[in-house]
């Protein structure tokens, strides 16, 4: 897959994403889910191949959504990706509450996004929805209220925490 070569623009490496796709495998079935900063598209390309029905892939750079375009035309289930060319904080307040199952948040790391990102997506999952985060190591963003820690990891560089909402949490 052609990936730009861009300030931020740092994959999740393999490592973190077969954890991560470990610990989603009984939800992923039938997911929508939404690659918010999608970047590479790697965590949103990884949820089709293993059974999401849909995942909405938002990214501002052109040349990166150009990638990913490309991408989905390749992949097989690439037709169940919708990329979007936009800002993502600008998308997620025009978008309908409860609209998904699972959002995958990795923002560059220098954006210092968090604050405001989390509690404007919290409503637009659904009420058993969960919350992927990765941030740099150094960083322990709290999940908005009503979330809690599912698991996460930490590699030297980065932390990763899914959370889930709700009673089912834990």
């Amino acid at each position: 897959m052609r990936v730009p070569d861009r300030p931020g623009l740092r994959p999740s490496s393999d490592r973190v994403r077969e954890t991560l796709f470990n610990w989603l495998m009984p939800m992923l079935p039938g997911a929508q889910v939404l690659d918010l900063f999608a970047g590479t598209g790697a965590l949103g390309f990884e949820a089709l191949s293993r059974g999401a029905a849909s995942a909405v892939l938002v990214e501002h750079d052109r040349e990166a959504v150009a990638c990913l375009r490309e991408a989905a035309g390749r992949l097989q289930g690439g037709e169940a990706a919708q990329i979007v060319q936009a800002d993502a904080m600008a998308w997620l307040h025009a978008q309908p509450d409860a609209s998904f199952d699972l959002a995958f948040v990795d923002p560059p790391f220098d954006a210092n996004l968090w604050g405001g990102v989390l509690p404007v997506l919290s409503p637009r999952l659904r009420e058993d929805g969960w919350l992927y985060v990765e941030g740099p190591a150094s960083d322990a963003a709290p999940p908005p209220e009503g979330w809690r820690l599912h698991r996460e990891g930490r590699t030297r560089e980065v932390r990763y925490a899914l959370y889930r909402r709700g009673a089912g949490a834990g």
